[in-house]
């Protein structure tokens, strides 16, 4: 373990899912005390002990539901304000139920944009007031154009990726950061069963090392896989009357 950080607690929400403990563990390795929220908040407490032995770092860990709790009052009731926070909360769905099911499009777009954007929105105010934060948000290369195969989930991160830009622009004068990652593909739970590009697909720890250096500072978009932004410069020059015709 390296000197303590000076960024710390570092607040992971969605600390259950595959990036969200990797993130958590990245985290720790440099000596910052962490938050731990996600639903089912009971299956954290084994990872959370072993992060404090393995570390020596204060792990607090609390219960939260991006679609249930209200952000102020949610924020409210945390140990301490978080210096950092880190939002992968996510959720792919399935285009085709989305197609057919308002309810089911109404979830993605909810759980991938609205929710988060509020959460984020109030951690921001709050750090601004305080005079210090970093917010990195998790969002995704699908949103950088919408394609018929996922449209319902690239367009809610469409919505986050310009949210965390209106943001960072609005706090540009502040000593709080804002900084959106995209990593692409991802070889986790949520893509099991998938057939992924093996030269497109980031590994959990990959993000969770671009989300370190994220935290550091520097670049404001972060692909965790650099191609990732030339193809989708050169996808967003496709003429649309060609585009349409594509299906990917």
């Amino acid at each position: 373990m390296t000197d303590k950080t000076t960024l710390s607690p570092v607040l992971v929400l969605g600390a259950t899912s595959d990036i969200g403990m990797a993130v958590a563990h990245r985290c720790a390795e440099s000596g910052a005390d962490l938050i731990l929220a996600a639903r089912a908040s009971e299956r954290l407490e084994g990872d959370a002990q072993d992060l404090r032995l393995r570390h020596r770092i204060a792990v607090d860990v609390v219960e939260f539901d991006i679609l249930a709790d209200v952000p102020g009052a949610w924020i409210d009731r945390l140990p301490r304000l978080p210096e950092a926070v880190v939002c992968v909360v996510g959720l792919l769905g399935d285009q085709a139920a989305s197609t057919r099911d308002g309810a089911a499009a109404e979830r993605v777009m909810t759980t991938n944009y609205v929710a988060p954007a509020l959460l984020l929105g109030e951690f921001a105010n709050r750090m601004e007031a305080r005079g210090s934060g970093v917010i990195v948000g998790v969002s995704s290369v699908a949103g950088d154009r919408g394609r018929a195969s996922n449209y319902v989930y690239g367009g809610a991160k469409a919505g986050f990726t310009a949210f965390l830009s209106g943001l960072r622009a609005r706090l540009s004068r502040t000593p709080v950061r804002v900084v959106t990652l995209k990593p692409g593909f991802v070889a986790t739970k949520m893509t099991a069963g998938m057939t992924l590009p093996p030269l497109l697909t980031a590994q959990p720890r990959e993000v969770a090392e671009a989300t370190w250096k994220a935290l550091q500072g520097g670049r404001d978009v972060i692909y965790v896989r650099p191609v990732w932004r030339l193809i989708m410069s050169i996808i967003a020059m496709v003429p649309e009357p060609i585009f349409k015709k594509m299906r990917f």
